[in-house]
C-alpha cells in the first residue's frame, strides 16, 4: 500500500467517525477485524461487534469528535494522535447523562491489509474520561 493510499484511508475513516456514519465507518474494516478499546472492555472481533461498540459510544456521546494532531504512516501501519471531545448527553455505563464535557488525548493504531483495517487499538485515558463526565469521583493529588 502506498503512503498516499494509507493516508487516504485514514482521512476517510476519520471523517466517517466524526460524521458518526456507522455504515461508511464499517466499510473501512476487514470482516474479521480485531479492535482493542477500553470502551469495549478489551477486544472485539468482526465488523458486527465493532459496529456495536461504535454505536454504544455514539449513543452515549452524540457529539463525539476527534481532532487530529498528528498522523504517522509506516507502510501498512497508521497512527493517529489527537484529542477526543465528548459531552455525556446520552447516558454512559447505565448512568443518567451528566451533561459534562470531557477532553481526552487519544491514539489510534491501525494495521491495514488489502486496503482495509484488520487491527485497531484505541489508547486513551478511560479513567480520566470517567472522572470528567462524573462517573468516577477523584480527589486532587
Amino acid at each position: 500500500m502506498t503512503r498516499e493510499a494509507a493516508a487516504g484511508l485514514q482521512q476517510g475513516w476519520h471523517e466517517a467517525m466524526n460524521d458518526h456514519d456507522l455504515d461508511a465507518l464499517m466499510a473501512f474494516y476487514a470482516s474479521d477485524c480485531i479492535v482493542e478499546s477500553p470502551f469495549a472492555a478489551g477486544k472485539v472481533q468482526g465488523v458486527a461487534a465493532n459496529a456495536k461498540v461504535y454505536r454504544a459510544f455514539f449513543d452515549a456521546f452524540p457529539d463525539v469528535t476527534v481532532q487530529v494532531d498528528e498522523v504517522l504512516i509506516d507502510g501498512e501501519r497508521v497512527v493517529e494522535i489527537g484529542t477526543m471531545r465528548v459531552t455525556d448527553t446520552g447516558g454512559f455505563m447505565g448512568m443518567a447523562p451528566s451533561g459534562r464535557l470531557a477532553v481526552v488525548p487519544i491514539v489510534f493504531l491501525l494495521k491495514i491489509r488489502n486496503g482495509q483495517i484488520e487491527y485497531e487499538r484505541r489508547v486513551y485515558d478511560f479513567t480520566g474520561l470517567l472522572v470528567q463526565v462524573g462517573v468516577l469521583k477523584a480527589r486532587p493529588a
